[in-house]
C-alpha cells in the first residue's frame, strides 16, 4: 500500500484557481481547507463548561433548576449512617455496594470514590440533620449503640 504525503500550506489572498490545477496536476489532492475571518465579538471569552448537576441532585424536568435525586440522597444517607458508626471506607464501600447502590458511571463503590463523596456529604449534612428521614434513621442507629 502506498504511503500518503501531506502538506499544509498557508494563503496569503484569494484561492488562485490556476494553482490549484497545477497542484491537482502534480499528483495532490485537495483534502481540507480552513476559514477565518475578523469577528465583532470577544473572542478571549472562556468555553462553555458542562457539569454534572451536584450528587444527590438532579436537572428538574423543566431543565430550570436542580431538583432532589432520591436514589443518590439514599446513598448519602446510608453512607452517613456508616460514617457516625465509625466504620473504615474500605466496609463503607462494601456495604454501600451489598446494598445495592453504584456510582453514577454505574460502577462499584470503591474506599477512594467514597472519601471523594465526603465533600459533597459535608455539604448537604445541615439539611440532611433537618429531614424527617433522618430523624428516624437516627433512632435506629441509637437503638445499635
Amino acid at each position: 500500500m502506498a504511503k500518503l504525503e501531506r502538506i499544509r500550506e498557508s494563503l496569503k489572498g484569494n484561492l488562485d484557481p490556476e494553482y490549484l490545477r497545477q497542484r491537482q496536476q502534480g499528483g495532490w489532492r485537495l483534502v481540507g481547507v480552513e476559514w477565518e475571518r475578523e469577528t465583532e465579538t470577544d473572542a478571549t471569552r472562556e468555553p462553555m463548561t458542562i457539569e454534572d448537576a451536584p450528587f444527590g441532585t438532579r436537572v428538574s424536568g423543566d431543565c430550570e433548576h436542580l431538583e432532589g435525586n432520591p436514589p443518590e440522597m439514599q446513598f448519602l444517607l446510608s453512607m452517613m449512617e456508616l460514617i457516625i458508626q465509625d466504620i473504615s471506607l474500605t466496609k463503607v464501600a462494601e456495604e454501600l455496594n451489598k446494598k445495592g447502590f453504584r456510582t453514577r458511571k454505574g460502577d462499584d463503590w470503591g474506599p477512594v470514590a467514597v472519601f471523594n463523596m465526603l465533600p459533597r456529604l459535608i455539604e448537604l449534612t445541615p439539611r440532611i440533620f433537618k429531614s424527617q428521614e433522618w430523624v428516624e434513621r437516627r433512632k435506629q442507629l441509637s437503638l445499635v449503640y
